[in-house]
């Protein structure tokens, strides 16, 4: 099997995969990753047996971030070998480059270089929150891009039994998932595991809230409704599902599973071409979060998604 060699680029605020998930691939070093600033990692990473780092023949070879300082802290935390000055610098040396920034509206210019070089590129959550961005991302897919993007909460342990199959709930009527954080940027790890269970075909978005308390009524063609609440301070997550002959109400506890899994995926579409889940997934995703910001500012206005569509496809 080849081995694979990964940039993992990018690092902004409040958003510290740049040390987990190249610890994933590389190991760590359990001194220097206390020193990350986000307390939350090394304490799951501590969790792991040593065998349960790395993935395959992958490596996080080089790093960049936006703050040259950062670089320095994750590559001797997450072992990673070589520095750059510039994010372009990778091209010519790596096989798949990782956007490893959750602030939708960078990444186009973040994916550009990259999509032009021909290289694939996994783009962290969400990968667009508005339509002309969502436009040229598509695209470039329909040029022949390999690009990837996904909430890891698309592969939450706990939730594939539910992902498999909710026959014993009856037929599904009501979703609700709480999440912490602003919809631009943390609305989709609430959205993305509903939509694994209900599956495509929303209808409309209502946003009701502010920007610190984004509350979402969305409706989806076969009469389910799901309400998406994301309070900025909120501690924890849970999934309910309420179907007509029962109910259930699930935590997420194993984030290391969820992240590994993601960028396991993302190896495999490296390494093979094979797409875990259609691209129109994640089109109608972005659509959602692009409702959803569209109708908060518009005084909590129930917008069709059908609206957004037809903007994404002029």
């Amino acid at each position: 099997m080849k081995d694979i060699k990964i940039a993992m680029l990018g690092m902004v605020d409040q958003n510290g995969h740049p040390y987990s998930w190249s610890a994933m691939f590389n190991g760590y070093d359990k001194e220097a990753m206390e020193d990350c600033g986000y307390p939350v990692i090394p304490r799951y990473l501590e969790k792991e047996p040593d065998e349960n780092f790395g993935i395959r023949g992958a490596k996080v070879t080089h790093i960049w971030t936006d703050d040259p300082a950062d670089a320095i802290k994750v590559a001797k935390a997450s072992k990673i070998d070589k520095i750059v000055e510039k994010c372009e610098d990778v091209i010519g040396n790596v096989d798949a480059v990782i956007i490893a920034t959750d602030k939708g509206w960078e990444h186009v210019w973040r994916a550009k270089p990259f999509v032009e070089a021909g290289l694939p590129v996994f783009i962290d959550k969400p990968l667009a929150d508005n339509v002309e961005d969502l436009k040229t991302f598509i695209g470039w897919v329909k040029n022949g891009a390999k690009i990837l993007s996904s909430s890891s909460l698309r592969y939450v342990k706990e939730y594939i039994p539910y992902y498999l199959s909710t026959n014993e709930l009856g037929e599904l009527r009501y979703i609700n998932m709480t999440m912490n954080k602003s919809w631009e940027r943390y609305g989709i790890h609430a959205l993305e595991p509903v939509y694994r269970i209900t599956g495509p075909g929303y209808v409309s978005v209502q946003n009701t809230g502010d920007e610190n308390n984004n509350i979402l009524h969305l409706v989806h063609k076969n009469g389910i409704h799901v309400n998406l609440a994301l309070i900025y301070d909120m501690a924890g997550s849970q999934l309910k599902i309420v179907g007509t002959k029962d109910s259930v109400c699930v935590p997420m506890k194993d984030s290391f599973y969820a992240f590994k899994t993601q960028l396991t995926k993302f190896v495999d579409f490296v390494e093979y071409g094979t797409e875990p889940y259609p691209f129109d997934e994640t089109i109608e995703l972005m659509e959602i979060i692009i409702a959803g910001i569209r109708s908060r500012e518009e005084g909590g206005r129930k917008v069709m998604l059908e609206e957004i569509r037809k903007e994404v496809e002029e």
